[in-house]
């Protein structure tokens, strides 16, 4: 593994800091997509960058915004290079990046307690706390599945359901929360 200069450590920061274009509350970094720097000679730069998932239509914005960022810090020539493995996982958004999720009413993706594949089941649309399908959890005592339930960015409660498994955008569905009434997006767990 080679270790980033100072320089390059800087400009990955930099690179970092470009608001995500759908979800303009994270920075690129937070979001978990930008993957590393590297120089090459002086003034031109390699920028590794993974899709939230392979069809992102935000790729082309996002890499254009890494190149307008790095440019005005001095780099003559950029090029944003499209990295689809390790693929990106909702494991990737930092600690901030899930509170400012939250803070502006999107329920963060659950964490895994794993790594690998997420189990799916298809049942019930409602995820109160003792709810065991579709949820994202670990396995307990005699086989059960503990789950972490979606939670309600606006009051907190794990009394939520499934309107649509899609919202504004295809990394987003449509929940409710069944005791504030508050619609809100999850952002899905990959």
């Amino acid at each position: 593994m080679v270790t980033a200069t100072a320089l390059e450590a800087e400009l990955l920061e930099l690179a970092g800091s470009v608001p995500d274009p759908e979800l303009p509350v994270l920075t690129l970094h937070e979001l978990g997509v930008v993957r590393a720097l590297r120089l090459h000679g002086s003034g031109a730069a390699e920028v590794d960058l993974t899709p939230t998932y392979t069809g992102c239509p935000a790729i082309e914005a996002m890499s254009l915004d890494i190149e307008r960022v790095l440019r005005e810090h001095g780099l003559r020539e950029v090029s944003v290079r499209t990295v689809l493995s390790p693929a990106w996982s909702t494991d990737d958004i930092t600690p901030e990046g899930r509170r400012k999720l939250r803070e502006f009413g999107i329920a963060p993706p659950r964490t895994r307690a794993t790594s690998g594949p997420i189990p799916l089941a298809l049942g019930p649309t409602r995820t109160d706390a003792t709810d065991t399908t579709g949820a994202i959890g670990t396995t307990g005592a005699a086989g059960t599945v503990e789950t972490e339930p979606v939670r309600c960015p606006h009051c907190g409660s794990a009394d939520t359901e499934l309107l649509s498994r899609f919202s504004s955008t295809a990394c987003k569905a449509l929940r409710r929360c069944l005791s504030c009434r508050e619609p809100f997006d999850h952002f899905k767990e990959l």
